[in-house]
């Protein structure tokens, strides 16, 4: 099984990169083939240029090698902050330019949407700050909104989870071991055949 890992935190030492970390440790001690890209670390360029929307359009190399691999993927590991409800601005340019149409989606006959994800799984795990039940009370669930229906179902992906972890800035060493063993079961769980 192919499993895609993005992480989208910019300080090394977080605890979105110690999910991810235990994320890929998982993936790789359950036989997955791993493609890992931590989006900060690699300055990856969230500016989606206007040439770059034709689905036809030459793509800079790096684009055209995560597009490859959102293709080539069985499933996806998505880890990310919490930032006012949305994903960092770094990962919400990588799903700009690499969840495209002619790899992630395609707009059939009357603008019928086809997605190319049928059949694959996805995994998101967010970071927050904000209580539970403040974040549901004052927002709802931006994030699993987000992720799950304007993202993964519209490019046809319905085996979709996504887990919170929250609050950070309060957590315990042993809340986060404790959280980190809950990845690594996930994991095991949502990507072992």
């Amino acid at each position: 099984m192919k499993v895609l890992v993005i992480i989208g935190h910019q300080a090394k030492g977080s605890f979105c990169h110690a999910i991810a970390d235990a994320a890929v440790e998982q993936l790789q001690a359950s036989g997955c083939e791993v493609a890992y890209h931590d989006l900060y670390d690699e300055r990856f360029d969230p500016i989606l240029p206007h040439q770059e929307i034709p689905k036809q359009a030459e793509l800079p190399p790096a684009i055209r090698r995560h597009c490859d691999e959102v293709a080539a993927a069985d499933g996806y590991v998505v880890v990310h902050p919490n930032w006012w409800g949305q994903p960092p601005a770094m990962l919400k340019g990588w799903i700009d330019r690499v969840f495209r149409q002619g790899v992630a989606y395609e707009f059939g006959p009357g603008g019928k949407i086809h997605g190319f994800l049928k059949g694959k799984t996805a995994q998101v795990f967010t970071t927050s700050n904000t209580p539970r039940d403040v974040e549901l009370e004052w927002f709802g669930d931006p994030l699993e909104n987000f992720w799950k229906t304007c993202v993964f179902d519209f490019c046809g992906l319905k085996d979709f989870e996504r887990r919170n972890f929250e609050s950070i800035v309060v957590s315990t060493l042993q809340q986060r071991q404790d959280w980190l063993a809950e990845v690594r079961e996930i994991v095991r769980r949502r990507f072992t055949r």
